[in-house]
């Protein structure tokens, strides 16, 4: 074995620096590959100061501030475009904070899946999610683990609801919620269920009550550990603003694979609506609950 080594120590020493070589290219490459990935994804940390200027109004509960940064306030949960209490909402946290300089405090999460800021907005001493809640104008939502002003705005919501302040809660007629529809449907209608027909993503403000649900079902779940499937409306999990649940027991009542069967069609589902984890549901039953439009 040594007579080996000598007679073929070029030999070994080439292939060894060969290895070192390569080693160290790889590695470099490795590398340049992980701040390239980490340097194109989306924003993942807030670039906002804690003091900034309030530069436009997005809706009521998203501003820009100067520099640019989108801020979400944390706590509260405003209506989207399209929905009755967009206008109001808007327009109140504009009178609040357009133009004004705000201090933005900071829970636990930094941004969200959006690349946006989450943050508390205070103008002096006023919580200004805490004022839309007092309002009737947005509603509490907390997420783990950003539940710092939780006791506050939860127990605003609650005198706001019995006291039907605002938009959100007051008995006066709103505007129907249900946006004009290409689709025709037999069953599920007003006229023969006397039930309310409401958009998907209005669902929310009809908990522990009987209606009728219409949206596109954009995203569908089965899940093999529970046979159970979910229909989910209008955006993907976890951004959809209703869900449709067909659980084991029920199923071979339905078409086979309904999470096929119903994606990307536009629905109606009957039943009482429930709440999950902060959605709005639909728990399906027997197949005359669901109808496709034509």
């Amino acid at each position: 074995m040594k007579k080996f080594f000598e007679k073929n120590k070029i030999f070994i020493a080439v292939i060894i620096a060969g290895l070192i070589v390569g080693g160290a290219v790889y590695f470099s490459l490795t590398e340049f590959g992980k701040e390239s990935r980490d340097s194109g994804g989306e924003n993942t940390e807030c670039l906002a100061p804690s003091e900034a200027m309030v530069t436009k109004i997005i809706d009521g509960d998203t501003v820009i501030v100067e520099g640019g940064e989108h801020i979400r306030l944390l706590g509260i949960d405003a209506d989207e475009s399209g929905y009755p209490c967009y206008g109001p909402a808007k327009t109140r946290l504009e009178e609040l904070v357009l133009s004004k300089k705000v201090r933005l405090e900071k829970d636990k999460t930094d941004v969200d899946q959006y690349g946006r800021c989450l943050r508390y907005i205070f103008l002096d001493d006023q919580n200004i999610g805490l004022q839309l809640v007092k309002e009737g104008l947005a509603v509490a939502r907390f997420y783990e683990p950003d539940v710092k002003y939780r006791d506050e705005i939860v127990e605003a919501e609650k005198q706001a609801i019995e006291n039907e302040i605002g938009c959100k809660w007051s008995s006066t007629p709103k505007t129907p919620l249900l946006p004009a529809s290409s689709k025709e449907f037999e069953e599920l209608t007003a006229e023969k269920t006397s039930l309310e027909v409401v958009f998907a993503c209005n669902a929310g403000n009809y908990i522990g009550q009987e209606i009728i649900v219409e949206g596109k079902v954009v995203d569908t779940y089965y899940d093999s550990k529970s046979n159970t499937v979910f229909l989910n409306f209008e955006k993907p999990y976890p951004n959809h603003c209703f869900v449709g649940v067909l659980f084991s027991s029920d199923q071979y009542k339905f078409v086979q694979s309904p999470e096929d069967y119903y994606s990307n069609k536009t629905v109606r589902i009957k039943g009482e609506i429930k709440e999950y984890e902060g959605k709005p549901e639909i728990i399906l039953e027997t197949p005359n609950q669901i109808e496709i439009g034509k």
